[in-house]
């Protein structure tokens, strides 16, 4: 299109012959969103109407008028993202501090949401990695450094879950260790650590997934991806704390080298863990970056994946799941959540789901016994690798991450929703 169409958030209904019920209604080359035809009012109207105009071809629009404010204007930001074209927004307001909010919200979001979406020939463990690091340089270019242990570097330094799923590809899996320094003091405290779980692509091994359930996997990165973006906004908004980033970044592909059924691996913690199901390898990788952030001893530890298909049955692709076993620790996440308008619910984890994945010939198995919830044992597991099995720790499964086919209000892919959970627990904790 030539023009932009300006567009209105309004009160009232629309007038006939739209309909009372009408979400949109237009005047000339003027969009009008109408706030009391949706349930929720201005946000999920305003996210439901970009959808539409966005589903219109509609690719540049300005906001008008003074009922838009900072989060109206975000979420239709969200609604009118298109993963596949730059579509264009003019704000519509002059408001310095709103401009710079909504400038550092895009900024990592559209990168959460781009490399989530990148193809998973693209999106290597190490393009990953690199991506990450070098887009957290450029927002800190003074307080960020980083290294890349790859390939069987992680076996020298220990990092033997990341080796194993990995080491069927022939693409080198990695681990990032970056570190966000602002006070410039080598001797400073962390703060916090964030760990992420960046499998690239995930067959399932030899456990193999059917191609129904394999499509969406470029996304199971959704966690490095998430935390990443989580500090990139918090640092857009001056975070001063210091904060230790760990990647767990691999290819789970099947070939003569990949790791099997049976094996078991041996941590660098002690604890030893019997292979029952090679899809079940998130929580393999995710553990050496929890034992390595663990041996910083932060105040708080988070973790986020795109863990387990159980969370997802439990809470749906509206919200993302938490777990601890602190009641203060999870209220933190879910406080967070709250405040950034996103969406979160804490589900079950237990002292008692410890003993929910037992070996016959390790410690304990990578999955729980038949019948125990999926997610809560996904997230004991991880426990296990965390100082004191989960002292003032948080695991974030990211079940409302990704958006397999759109609906009407999310574009199909990477939605970005709990970047701005983490980037508030980093801010205010």
């Amino acid at each position: 299109m030539t023009k932009a169409m300006h567009v209105y958030l309004v009160e009232g209904s629309a007038p006939e012959p739209w309909g009372e019920s009408a979400l949109l209604s237009f005047d000339g080359s003027s969009a009008i969103i109408h706030i009391s035809a949706v349930k929720g009012a201005a946000l999920v109207a305003a996210q439901k109407a970009a959808r539409k105009l966005e589903g219109m071809g509609i690719n540049e629009v300005v906001l008008k008028g003074e009922t838009w404010d900072l989060e109206s204007r975000w979420a239709f930001w969200a609604g009118f993202f298109n993963p596949r074209k730059p579509n264009k927004i003019d704000w519509g307001t002059e408001d310095s501090a709103e401009l710079k909010e909504l400038a550092a919200r895009e900024n990592a979001s559209r990168w959460v949401r781009e490399i989530t979406n990148g193809t998973p020939d693209d999106v290597s463990p190490r393009v990953l990695a690199e991506s990450a690091a070098e887009m957290l340089q450029k927002l800190a270019p003074n307080s960020v450094t980083y290294r890349i242990v790859a390939g069987d570097d992680l076996l020298r330094e220990g990092f033997v879950g990341i080796h194993n799923v990995g080491r069927g590809s022939v693409r080198e899996p990695v681990m990032l260790q970056l570190d966000f320094n602002p006070t410039g003091d080598d001797q400073a405290p962390v703060d916090m650590c964030l760990v992420g779980k960046g499998i690239t692509f995930d067959s399932g091994g030899y456990s193999i997934k059917p191609s129904s359930n394999m499509a969406t996997m470029k996304s199971d990165m959704g966690g490095a991806a998430m935390v990443t973006g989580g500090l990139a906004l918090a640092i857009s908004r001056g975070l001063t704390k210091r904060v230790k980033v760990y990647l767990c970044c691999a290819e789970n592909l099947i070939s003569g080298h990949a790791f099997k059924l049976g094996d078991i691996i041996e941590y660098k913690n002690g604890v030893s863990v019997e292979i029952l199901n090679t899809d079940a390898e998130g929580r393999l990788v995710l553990a050496d970056g929890l034992i390595a952030a663990s041996e910083e001893e932060p105040r708080w530890l988070l973790d986020a994946a795109t863990l387990t298909g159980a969370a997802k049955m439990a809470v749906g692709r509206d919200f993302n799941s938490i777990f601890s076993f602190e009641n203060e620790a999870a209220q933190k996440v879910l406080s967070a959540a709250a405040e950034e308008n996103e969406k979160a619910w804490r589900l079950p984890l237990e002292r008692f789901h410890l003993e929910q994945t037992p070996s016959n010939f390790a410690d304990i198995a990578n999955v729980g016994i038949e019948g125990s919830p999926g997610a809560s044992t996904a997230a004991s597991f991880l426990a296990r690798f965390v100082r004191d099995e989960g002292r003032n720790w948080v695991h974030m499964d990211l079940s409302g991450s990704y958006q397999p086919s759109g609906n009407d209000q999310w574009a199909p892919g990477a939605k970005g929703h709990g970047l701005r959970t983490i980037a508030r627990f980093l801010m205010d904790n």
